[in-house]
């Protein structure tokens, strides 16, 4: 019978204790091939403001057999149906722009699309486009949940995600862990032993590990990884110049009730984040540094939010935009944030850590790792971080704001991302569609989610085709779903309370 090879994890956080509870159960539940282990130190603090989730890693908790409701109440967790996207644009008839990026659009078109027949029958003249294809648009404007009263854990009349406290949900799965077999060491490692490309053994002050495997989850610092090879990061700040962040605890004011949805406002020179728990408010600004002092960025922050806000907590942190060149390098793989690190404007930290778990499972195993291995590991996350990145300059390059050199500057970022010119050229005359991003190495947005964005950000294709009166049709029929969803589903306070959050 083949020994079960030594699996360590150094780091905790939500990459390493989502990596631990994963990889455990692949490899072990049915026979062990992995002893795991997770090496936590009690003096490095997790960076633990990334507050927000995408839908998908919905079926990640699910998978892992974690009790909804109860993550949600140790997280001090409420749902998420989108992202509320405001002053991304010039003013529209002195109303600040605004826009709603959904999980979901609905399938309604018969003869022709939803999205085609909106455009065609000039929409936009009237309603955004999210009002106009989605559910998801109507529920928040009444605070509405996507549960209804009989949804079953992690299912909704909407998909969703969540805010969740990232430090409590850390703590949570570190248990969940733990129950599970995964062995908890608590240590502060300082150093790593590098031999003929692999890792033999980290170290503490007083106390030596080794393993056949090392998952490196020690955050920006990368220190495992590092140690390998140095020049190793490929940064894209030439892309996404936002390299700083400013974040506020704040306290809900009384009587206030959580929103179902993020709400991401651009300032001067970056954006702020509100993201709403049970408890409190997480928020901040996400900015170039180069353009910003931390200190005149916590003065815009603070003015924008407004005199009565109460702060519980204020953290600055220095952002390393961009990813790995090589995520495994021996026996050494990078997850979460020594990997890589997209701003957090669509939420992603959590939904990488998902991709190179996943992906990890099904790359390693019990005996020897061939080349060829690590190389399709690399060129998929590689690949991962490249189609985010794009999504992410879509947000930024669509914008006719002028008033400042950063926003001036943020219309030219198309031409960062490999054929996203040609796709914005192409997109000026037909709608975007799967085919245009086939190929790709879209995880979580799709076509339905760049129309979104698109659209929102008043970036129409010009389409000539004469419809019918038939062309009005899935509009009579969308409002009857809206009004549908409205009658079922509980407000989210309604459910917030009904799970004890």
């Amino acid at each position: 019978m083949q020994t079960a090879k030594k699996l360590t994890i150094v780091g905790g956080g939500a990459a390493g204790w989502m990596t631990a509870i994963y990889l455990n159960k692949y490899f072990n539940s049915q026979q062990k091939n992995f002893a795991i282990s997770v090496i936590e130190s009690p003096d490095i603090g997790i960076i633990g403001v990334g507050e927000a989730t995408v839908h998908s890693i919905r079926y990640f908790f699910a998978a892992m057999g974690l009790d909804e409701a109860e993550l949600m109440r140790r997280s001090h967790g409420t749902l998420k149906t989108g992202i509320l996207f405001r002053n991304w644009m010039q003013p529209v008839q002195g109303q600040m722009h605004e826009y709603f990026h959904p999980f979901e659009q609905q399938q309604l078109g018969q003869d022709i699309d939803i999205s085609s027949s909106w455009l065609l029958t000039a929409r936009y003249k009237q309603e955004r486009y999210d009002e106009g294809v989605s559910l998801s648009a109507h529920l928040i404007k009444s605070l509405k949940s996507p549960k209804a009263e009989r949804s079953l854990p992690y299912q909704g009349v909407v998909p969703y995600g969540y805010h969740l406290d990232a430090v409590l949900m850390a703590r949570y799965l570190r248990e969940h862990a733990i129950d599970a077999g995964v062995n908890y060491i608590e240590d502060t490692i300082s150093r790593v032993i590098p031999s003929g490309g692999n890792i033999s053994a980290v170290c503490s002050g007083s106390n030596t590990y080794t393993a056949d495997v090392f998952i490196d989850a020690t955050g920006f610092s990368g220190l495992l990884i590092e140690s390998l090879q140095k020049d190793n990061w490929q940064s894209f700040a030439n892309a996404l110049p936002c390299n700083r962040a400013v974040a506020l605890q704040r306290e809900h004011g009384e009587g206030y009730t959580p929103k179902p949805y993020t709400t991401a406002t651009a300032l001067s020179n970056g954006w702020v984040w509100q993201i709403d728990l049970s408890s409190r408010q997480g928020t901040g600004y996400v900015y170039d540094g180069n353009r910003l002092t931390p200190e005149q960025a916590e003065q815009e922050l603070r003015e924008f939010l407004g005199p009565e806000s109460k702060v519980l907590k204020t953290r600055h942190l220095h952002m390393k935009v961009g990813c790995r060149k090589t995520f495994w390098l021996g026996n050494c793989i990078a997850i979460g944030l020594s990997g890589g690190f997209i701003e957090p404007l669509e939420s992603t930290g959590l939904h990488l850590i998902n991709l190179g778990a996943r992906l990890l499972g099904t790359h390693l195993n019990n005996g020897v790792i061939a080349q060829p291995v690590r190389d399709a590991y690399n060129k998929t996350m590689n690949g991962f971080y490249d189609d985010l990145k794009q999504f992410i300059v879509l947000h930024y390059c669509l914008t006719n704001r002028d008033d400042t050199e950063f926003w001036r500057n943020a219309a030219k970022t198309a031409a960062t991302c490999d054929g996203l010119v040609e796709k914005l050229a192409l997109w000026q005359h037909k709608i975007c569609e799967y085919h245009d991003l086939a190929g790709g190495f879209a995880t979580t947005f799709t076509d339905e989610n760049y129309r979104f964005v698109l659209y929102g950000m008043q970036h129409y294709p010009a389409l000539q085709m004469q419809l019918g009166d038939a062309a009005q049709k899935p509009f009579s029929l969308l409002q009857q779903r809206v009004q549908q969803a409205l009658n079922m589903t509980m407000t989210h306070q309604q459910y917030l309370a009904g799970i004890g959050g």
